[in-house]
């Protein structure tokens, strides 16, 4: 619902509000200790009025803030901490200011210095409450002497010298993934902080499984498409880059999931080196047998190296969109924008001649039925396919059973039922089938893994 959505990101505003009480408190002090100097007396008249503008935004920062604490998996310790300080904060904020008016004087007289060590105490406890909402952003370690004496590792100058977990995958999930999975905020459970974190996993089972990427929770969720709800990293976050994706795979893959190995000391590196040398910046270019869009994985043999390229224009210009995703041999990607209106009747001769070219298609959200694509048992190279949004039924599980090369299948929000997921997985090449919002039973839609 709207108003849920709206609830949910009126969290986010906590770390833009909570720096305004922080700010106006500071002020606040600045001048209650100025205007002890005969020069800056006349500070003092502005106190009361910066700590009730203070009071106003610590409450707004407390609201806020425990919207956002539900979004999260945060430390329950140090979010109970951060909060009691906060509202604590907030409540004396709020008393001081009460304390310097008419009416509180009547019944309460604060003298000045008396004031002025509780404005300061104030100080003191918002600069504890600000350590404890760092260390849920940014774990529990964020400013502590042990950071302090932390010494970086020193960079290796040549891929040979580097160290395949330690100077290149632990480096990319601390930049990538850290943020939301460390100690004090780790979300579905789960901590990349360390190799036996992750081999521990979180909720979802082990995060790598040595030698399997597709087995590896990992592995599936940073190669899932950006427009799913499961894709990490999560929240608009930067998603890894084409290289990392290759680099963390080639690691599950070929170099199971281990620490303290020295790439001079590894066979087959080939591929490995060239990825190695563009990640640490010295020198180096993708490997040029692995796809731009695809993760480390062999290229298919029964690719062809030609195409048709009358078909292919053909197709653009009839408003299709078609992304060559490797020259040699020649992959495609093909698009039929959703909601096109563009009859799939019209594309069939020539997607018939480009079939063995295409990789990925995606023909969601187009009104498709199961007649429109009796075409799918041709595309013998077919590893993704997106129909999503489309009213296909049972029937199209007919036509996928026989691709020894497809692995992903988007059916989310179609009209097919549990029995074509059964057919599916009949099909051991077919790794993920996503069913959301279909009559798929719960307990029989689980993807496929």
């Amino acid at each position: 619902m709207i108003v849920s959505d709206i609830f949910t990101f009126s969290g986010r505003l906590h770390p833009l509000i909570v720096h305004l009480p922080i700010g106006f408190i500071l002020l606040a002090a600045l001048f209650d200790v100025f205007s002890y100097f005969k020069k800056y007396r006349h500070l003092r008249q502005a106190v009361p009025f910066i700590l009730l503008v203070g009071f106003v935004a610590a409450a707004l920062a407390c609201i806020f803030g425990y919207i956002l604490s539900l979004s999260g998996d945060y430390d329950p310790d140090t979010l109970t901490q951060h909060k009691l300080s906060g509202i604590t904060l907030a409540v004396i904020c709020g008393l001081l200011y009460l304390s310097s008016t008419t009416m509180f004087r009547k019944y309460l007289k604060m003298g000045d210095k008396l004031f002025s060590v509780v404005l300061l105490g104030l100080v003191v406890l918002m600069s504890y409450s600000g350590h404890q909402g760092a260390s849920l952003t940014h774990g529990n370690d964020y400013l502590t002497f042990r950071i302090l004496m932390h010494e970086e590792r020193e960079k290796p100058s040549t891929v040979e010298q580097a160290m395949l977990f330690e100077d290149v995958i632990q480096p990319i999930l601390q930049n990538k993934c850290v943020q939301c999975h460390r100690e004090g905020k780790q979300k579905g459970e789960l901590s990349v902080e360390s190799l036996a974190a992750l081999k521990t996993g979180g909720k979802n089972g082990p995060a790598v499984v040595a030698g399997k990427p597709d087995a590896s929770e990992l592995f599936r969720r940073i190669t899932l498409d950006e427009g799913h709800k499961e894709f990490m990293p999560a929240d608009g976050k930067p998603a890894l880059t084409k290289n990392e994706l290759k680099l963390i795979t080639w690691w599950i893959k070929e170099g199971r999931t281990e620490e303290g190995l020295a790439i001079a000391a590894m066979k087959n590196t080939n591929a490995l080196q060239p990825m190695v040398a563009l990640f640490l910046g010295i020198g180096g270019v993708e490997d040029p047998g692995q796809n731009d869009a695809i993760p480390y994985q062999s290229i298919n043999k029964d690719l062809p190296f030609t195409l048709d390229t009358s078909s292919l224009m053909s197709l653009r210009n009839k408003g299709v969109r078609i992304r060559m995703m490797l020259n040699k041999p020649v992959m495609l990607d093909v698009t039929l924008p959703p909601k096109s209106k563009i009859k799939v009747g019209d594309l069939k001769p020539e997607i018939l001649k480009l079939a063995k070219n295409i990789v990925w298609l995606n023909f969601s959200d187009n009104q498709l039925t199961d007649q429109d694509l009796d075409f799918l048992p041709a595309l013998i190279n077919l590893e993704k396919l997106r129909l999503e949004k489309n009213p296909v039924t049972d029937q199209l599980s007919n036509y996928l059973t026989s691709l020894k090369h497809l692995e992903a299948i988007n059916l989310n929000e179609t009209m097919i039922t549990a029995d074509a997921v059964l057919k599916l997985k009949k099909n051991p090449h077919i790794q993920r089938i996503y069913s959301w919002r279909t009559s798929v039973n719960e307990r029989k839609a689980d993807e496929h893994n």
